[in-house]
């Protein structure tokens, strides 16, 4: 059961049985934590396809924007070994990143002071202004994208995602 393939948007819970019996599994795994999970991979791509195209409104990707707001939260300078680590990518990634927002003029390379022979990256007063722009559209629609759930079914589903999150081992492992 791919996520969206098929031309299916919703994978059912009919559909994750019989895939099971198919494979000689259903007596092994439970069908509605398939469908649970398959649920959450088709809804992550959806996710980041629509978190994509929110960025580009602003001229930024996801990447872009995850990495000027790792800068803000840290003073505005990070060396691009912290940085890759922060945003959970590779050191490849983040120099990507780099030279694209440097081409925009929202982060600029310099030497560290605690090491001349390092680099940090800093945010310019370019892309602290681009953040500020960004930000009332962007936490706005952040909010209309969970409006339907009340403050307690966020409690829970924070809980529940951390407890997904401790999960995802299971598919790297």
């Amino acid at each position: 059961m791919a996520p969206g393939t098929g031309g299916i948007e919703s994978p059912t819970l009919g559909q994750a049985r019989k895939q099971l019996r198919r494979y000689e599994l259903e007596d092994q795994i439970d069908p509605q934590a398939v469908l649970v999970a398959v649920r959450l991979l088709s809804t992550g791509t959806k996710l980041n396809q629509a978190a994509e195209a929110h960025f580009a409104r602003f001229g930024l990707s996801t990447g872009r924007y995850r990495l000027l707001a790792a800068l803000e939260d840290e003073d505005g300078e990070l060396a691009p070994s912290q940085l890759a680590e922060v945003l959970g990518v590779t050191r490849a990634t983040v120099t990507g990143l780099i030279d694209g927002l440097e081409q925009q003029g929202l982060v600029c390379r310099r030497a560290s002071a605690e090491d001349g022979r390092a680099l940090i990256v800093v945010l310019t007063a370019r892309g602290a202004d681009k953040l500020r722009e960004v930000a009332p559209e962007h936490f706005g629609r952040l909010q209309s994208m969970v409006g339907g759930l009340t403050q307690r079914e966020r409690t829970t589903f924070l809980d529940l995602l951390d407890r997904i999150s401790q999960g995802i081992t299971a598919l790297t492992d």
